[in-house]
């Protein structure tokens, strides 16, 4: 499944073209991800849930030599879950130059959910999807839906989007735009949590910058920035730009301040989770 997105880039002076900006996998490629699943689910003996694009290509940003970030929930034979040793409860494939696939057990995701984990709350969002089980994954979805999201997400999105600044851009003339991009993500997805708490952040980051009531300087800067980095490979360098900085340190310092203040209140989905994880190992609702 893939989304496109518009941006209209205009800077008072030079009109430019509006872009179309796709959060997409060619089909050659789809294929060969798929493929890969496949072997994993004959291989190891596992049934995948479901299966996304989780990088910079779902992102809505990728350079034209990124790789794929392929991550997937899987569920295993019943028997496997009634041990007194738990078994390991993630999949991993060895990392090349074009493919990073692994993923977490139904388990392991549920726990992390009810926690929650942004990072699967992204994967439930992506756009772009290799394997798709619609009746587990609106499940997942529905319970994700009632889940307080707000400090978890906000702590997470800071941590990444500060270690971004302080180790890549501080105090540095000239940064990669993939490292540009990796902080203004973060700081997009604050931006969107103090705007709309009660929804998850999507994964795409042109569905950010539709909720983030950006101002028009702003916007112009980072549709420029997006131009530059989807023509550039993944070393490719840019000046800082004021603007976007000014940004950065805004969203950055709301988050410090905020994080342990934000509201928390969340009804206890243990059991509701319980009983999900059982309907799926029983091969209920999938």
């Amino acid at each position: 499944m893939v989304f496109g997105r518009h941006i209209d880039i205009t800077d008072g002076q030079d009109e430019m073209n509006v872009i179309e900006f796709e959060a997409s996998v060619s089909s050659e490629m789809s294929e060969k991800v798929f493929a890969e699943l496949q072997s994993i689910e004959e291989r190891e003996g596992v049934h995948i849930l479901f299966a996304i694009e989780s990088g910079s290509r779902a992102w809505g940003f990728p350079s034209p030599d990124s790789d794929y970030d392929a991550r997937f929930v899987y569920v295993r034979p019943r028997d496997w879950y009634l041990s007194i040793s738990p078994g390991r409860d993630v999949i991993e494939l060895p990392i090349d130059d074009l493919l990073d696939i692994n993923g977490w057990d139904i388990r392991k995701a549920l726990g992390l959910l009810t926690k929650p984990n942004p990072v699967l709350l992204e994967w439930l969002s992506s756009p772009i999807r290799y394997m798709w089980n619609d009746d587990v994954c609106q499940h997942l979805i529905n319970l994700s839906n009632k889940i307080a999201h707000g400090r978890a997400c906000i702590h997470h999105y800071l941590h990444l989007g500060e270690r971004q600044w302080q180790v890549y851009i501080e105090g540095k003339d000239r940064i990669k735009l993939k490292k540009y991009f990796y902080a203004v993500r973060p700081a997009m997805a604050l931006r969107w949590i103090r705007l709309q708490p009660d929804k998850a952040p999507p994964m795409n980051f042109q569905e950010l910058m539709k909720g983030a009531g950006l101002d028009d300087a702003l916007s112009t800067a980072i549709g420029k920035l997006l131009i530059a980095k989807s023509q550039a490979k993944e070393i490719g360098e840019a000046e800082r730009i004021p603007v976007i900085d000014d940004f950065l340190k805004a969203e950055f310092d709301w988050a410090r301040t905020t994080q342990n203040k934000h509201n928390t209140k969340s009804h206890d989905l243990k059991k509701e989770a319980d009983e999900l994880f059982r309907s799926i190992v029983n091969g209920e609702c999938n």
